[in-house]
């Protein structure tokens, strides 16, 4: 695989920053592991399932900061020393990463059978949902043209 350097473009962008990063991050990430799937599970909710083989509950930690879904998955070192002829479940530490849309919360997380479940929701604030405004048979007075009919 070819190695892209951004830098160049770095140097010229001002107030760009995130973006930058988001770029690099996705350039350097281990896209593999561990496999995922994303699920709409409704009109406003979503879940995210990522196969965790071999990692307990005390062994995976989800984080929330700035848009960002951090799944990070650390082995744990009390894990017993067996010899392996064939090793394919990766028990490897990981740290995935997700970029999360305006409004979407993590509701919670359940590992069951090897999968991480994380249900998600949109949940968008009154003020920015769409309302309907009642049409009257009378035009509205502003402000300003009643204080100028006063004087």
């Amino acid at each position: 695989m070819n190695a892209v350097d951004f830098a160049p473009l770095f140097r010229t962008a001002i107030g760009f920053d995130r973006l930058a990063r988001m770029v690099d991050s996705a350039a350097n990430a281990d896209a593999a592991y561990p496999p995922y799937n994303i699920e709409k599970a409704g009109d406003d909710s979503y879940r995210l399932t990522l196969a965790v083989a071999g990692f307990g509950p005390e062994d995976i930690e989800l984080t929330v900061k700035e848009n960002t879904l951090l799944v990070a998955g650390r082995v744990s070192a009390e894990a017993p020393k067996v010899e392996v002829f064939h090793r394919g479940i990766a028990g490897r530490a990981f740290e995935r990463r997700f970029v999360l849309a305006d409004h979407i919360v993590v509701e919670g997380a359940d590992l069951k059978n090897g999968l991480l479940q994380i249900a998600l929701k949109r949940v968008v604030p009154e003020a920015l949902k769409p309302r309907r405004i009642a049409i009257g048979g009378t035009a509205p007075t502003l402000a300003h043209e009643e204080t100028a009919k006063a004087a």
